[in-house]
């Protein structure tokens, strides 16, 4: 752990006051006013004299890459947080400080080997969009390379030790917490910090991000509802990603959207489809779904920007957590029971009736509400108490699942707060169950294997004659081991038998001789 970094931590807290921000509750303790009025040197601090949420988004900004993605989590829980620090936290989304023009382009003729304006036709010194981990500039390719309009993404330069300086104090966190806290091992905090771990390094590779951006472009090709920006590979690396340049409206910008005609009931309902596809079809997800990278091209599709963190799911996973999600949107909390312990979310021993009945008591009130009444973290947070009693596991590969579906709760709040999200969820989610377990599942799955069956059959004869000869083999060897077996128990015994006669006639013959001298 990082000592110096650990210190950082609590100079820029004190110095944008967040300590005051804890006291504003009633909760609060002695011990905090006591540490706030010890800070006697901060009096009079312009930061201090800022507002609580332009504070709190500095202290965030000035703290680096993972606090900024924090932040940008809790701007989409507009329900949980006040209106003025969900507004201002909003900012980190695409107004997190750039790095120097300068340090851009020097990176990028260190990548080409070769001046910038070689590289491309135009490029623009001043960045579109500056976010934790890299900024984005507009260019044009030159003529002979194509002459499109490209978006140039660059790794932010040193952010690789800052981050595993704050993964580092994440993880020295997360093991205190197994020690002090007695929900602590239950959940598992270590596990969940190496999985973000995994995943904040994946982004810091801006070629893996374009075999993310990549995939999902060919898993909605020609899609009526999403576009995906074609990647250019020619002009990629592990700290620049060259894609095609994207038009279109920030999701964020509601009035805007409005005043261009475009249907914002049915984007969210298109939302809500397009994450349960990635999930459930693909078992590949965008994992990153903030307002900040997402936008609306003029015919109304969403157009997905910045691929650093994916999320994928097992087979395993997608088949409970469908099972999971319909059985709650029919209701059936004695399914949802059996599935958590099959799957093994639950210890073997959880009774079935108890779990139901815990589950039904903490969603039954939250259906037949439009999603304006609905908060999933007041559920989760239900339902978070439910699995302690119950001893249920936190599962790390679900972690950036949970998250994006808390993004995508955050944006349909946005663009129709009446959107019921059990209707709109309940039909693709039996539609796909009927596509796994139903006829349709049996001939997709034989669909799958018939070029292995068609490389098996030809040599099937072959392979049965194979085992049946070596079946004999095996036959034959034991057939001769055990006569051998009886042959030399049967010599033991005719060994024994002979002993038992020639020893006596030995013994006689011995002492005759002895008495003859």
């Amino acid at each position: 752990m990082s000592l110096p970094r650990l210190l950082k931590i609590m100079r820029v807290a004190s110095r944008y006051g967040l300590d005051q921000m804890l006291l504003e509750h009633e909760t609060s303790g002695r011990l905090l006013r006591v540490a706030n009025a010890c800070q006697f040197w901060r009096r009079g601090s312009a930061q201090l004299a800022l507002p609580r949420a332009v504070r709190l988004r500095l202290a965030l900004e000035a703290l680096g890459p993972i606090f900024v993605k924090f932040g940008q989590i809790l701007s989409t829980r507009r329900d949980l947080l006040a209106p003025d620090i969900a507004e201002e936290l909003a900012k980190l989304q695409d107004q997190v400080p750039p790095f120097p023009a300068d340090e851009a382009v020097a990176l990028l003729e260190k990548v080409y080997g070769r001046p910038v304006d070689e590289v491309f036709a135009r490029f623009e010194r001043e960045p579109v969009a500056s976010a934790s981990v890299a900024q984005v500039h507009f260019a044009t390719l030159r003529e002979e390379d194509g002459g499109h309009e490209v978006a140039v993404k660059i790794l932010r330069p040193g952010i690789r030790a800052i981050i595993q300086h704050d993964i580092e104090l994440l993880q020295a966190g997360a093991a205190l917490l197994e020690k002090v806290w007695a929900d602590g091992r239950r959940l598992r905090p270590r596990e969940v910090v190496a999985e973000f771990e995994k995943y904040l390094h994946d982004e810091l590779d801006l070629m893996r991000e374009a075999a993310n951006c990549s995939l999902l472009r060919r898993n909605f090709k020609d899609s009526p509802i999403l576009r995906v920006p074609e990647v250019h590979w020619d002009f990629c690396d592990e700290a620049v990603m060259v894609m095609e340049r994207m038009h279109g409206t920030p999701i964020s910008q509601i009035d805007s959207l409005r005043e261009q005609g475009i249907d914002l009931k049915q984007l969210s309902k298109n939302g809500v489809e397009i994450f349960f596809t990635q999930v459930f079809r693909d078992g590949f997800f965008h994992a990153d779904m903030h307002p900040g990278n997402i936008f609306v091209a003029p015919g109304g599709q969403y157009v997905a920007l910045d691929f650093g963190i994916v999320g994928t799911l097992s087979d395993v996973d997608k088949n409970y957590l469908a099972q999971n999600l319909l059985a709650f949107f029919q209701r059936d909390y004695k399914r949802v029971a059996e599935a958590h312990i099959e799957s093994g979310w639950a210890p073997p021993g959880t009774r079935v009736d108890e779990l139901a009945s815990a589950v039904r008591a903490v969603c039954e009130p939250f259906f037949d509400r439009p999603l304006s009444e609905i908060s999933f973290g007041r559920v989760l947070l239900r339902l978070f108490q439910t699995s302690r009693r119950f001893n249920i596991e936190v599962q790390p590969q679900l972690v950036l699942l949970q998250k994006t579906l808390l993004n995508i709760e955050g944006l349909g709040r946005q663009l129709d707060p009446e959107l019921d999200l059990w209707t709109t969820a309940k039909p693709f989610l039996e539609r796909w169950m009927s596509e796994q377990v139903g006829w349709r599942g049996l001939l997709a799955n034989l669909k799958h294997e018939a070029p292995q069956w068609a490389k098996l059959l030809p040599v099937l004869p072959r392979l049965l004659h194979q085992t049946l000869a070596a079946a004999e083999a095996r036959d034959k060897r034991a057939d001769e081991l055990l006569v051998l077996q009886q042959a030399l128990a049967a010599a033991r015994r005719r060994s024994r038998l002979a002993w038992g006669i020639a020893l006596p006639s030995l013994l006689a013959a011995a002492v005759l001789a002895l008495l003859r001298f």
